[in-house]
């Protein structure tokens, strides 16, 4: 048992570790920061991305609250007013793409509209939407593309309703993971290569398209893991190709090791996911959810930024069509009960147990 003694020396070491990070973040002028600044020489105190001078580190102090710093005799800085509501710029950001889809949007046209540099504006919005200003925009283009092909699969309209500027834009960046004739036939023409394994969860099977990974899912049997690629892509052509054998191993390796398999560059690594805006969100949080470790679905919806979006998260979650890639198994009811499992409950188990012990 520590003494008291070794207990503050590491309360004090924690809160020397916390401020230095604060201290680093103020210089950084980083809106995402959760806490308050207050200048000891001018009794004044600010939000971490005030434009004032950069005051001296030894004369300032950390609060996390305004109250706090109130009540330690502070008063609020009449050019950042951090006493006023607290400005979201990735909801600007936000509404800005929304509002420019018929064309691209450059970060310096986002770092205007939000008062930040290109850099904070791309890290900030990633960090805040799982995803890159850009391919929110992109996406957001996909989703409206797919709808009109959807609603009445003239191609050339449906590409210019959806905002892009010419047929080959929408070739090149819809995100359909095919092209638009193809999407709006059912994936008719579409060829997919495909590879089932045993693995110790059952039987793997990977399906990919020329732009990656787009399915991985769990079976008991090979003829179930076929058959399960051929529910989900009825129209495409697929093709078994036994080189994807080593996607197989690269998922597993993901499971064992919790390497990324679109790092992986000795393979064909990158993932075509297909799915709504917030799909794409909730699949790219799943991925930030440490290998081990597991979230409760209203714990993904708060690190989203999306509290009340609980039951569209397990909905996300249930669409997912690349386990152990995209790692929704890492997500449990709020009680900490494994919940339901796409590819079954015993798997999900199983594979919590593998990464925890690595085996």
């Amino acid at each position: 048992m520590m003494s008291n003694v070794q207990v503050a020396t590491m309360e004090q070491a924690l809160k020397a570790f916390n401020e230095n990070r604060a201290w680093q973040q103020l210089c950084e002028r980083d809106s995402s920061a959760q806490f308050f600044y207050a200048v000891a020489t001018t009794g004044v105190f600010c939000r971490p991305e005030c434009k004032s001078r950069r005051p001296l580190r030894e004369n300032v102090r950390f609060f996390e609250t305004t109250a706090a710093a109130q009540a330690a005799g502070f008063r609020p800085c009449k050019r950042c007013r951090p006493n006023a509501s607290l400005r979201d710029p990735s909801n600007e950001i936000r509404a800005y793409l929304e509002a420019n889809l018929d064309r691209a949007v450059s970060l310096a046209e986002l770092a205007r509209i939000a008062d930040m540099s290109p850099f904070t504006v791309q890290r900030m919005f990633k960090q805040k939407m799982g995803v890159s200003p850009l391919q929110y925009q992109r996406s957001l283009r996909a989703g409206k593309l797919r709808g009109a092909l959807k609603q009445n699969g003239r191609v050339t309209d449906a590409i210019y309703e959806a905002g892009f500027g010419s047929s080959s834009r929408a070739y090149e960046g819809a995100q359909l993971g095919m092209t638009p004739t193809r999407f709006a036939r059912g994936g008719e023409g579409e060829r997919i290569g495909w590879c089932a394994a045993r693995s110790p969860f059952g039987w793997v099977i990977v399906g990919s398209t020329q732009r990656g990974l787009c399915w991985l899912s769990l079976a008991g049997t090979a003829a179930e893991a076929e058959a399960s690629l051929r529910e989900e892509f009825p129209a495409a052509k697929l093709q078994r190709d036994p080189s994807l054998s080593r996607l197989v191993d690269a998922a597993l390796q993901s499971v064992r090791e919790g390497s990324d398999l679109s790092e992986n560059r000795g393979l064909p690594g990158a993932l075509d996911l297909r799915g709504t805006v917030f799909q794409l969100r909730v699949w790219q949080a799943l991925r930030q959810i440490p290998r081990g470790e597991t979230r409760s679905y209203s714990e993904v919806a708060r690190e989203m930024g999306e509290p009340n979006a609980t039951r569209a998260v397990a909905r996300a979650c249930a669409m997912n069509r690349v386990a152990l890639v995209v790692p929704c198994h890492r997500v449990v009811g709020a009680s900490g009960s494994l919940t339901g499992y796409r590819w079954g409950v015993e798997r999900k188990k199983a594979i919590l147990k593998a990464e925890r012990t690595g085996s």
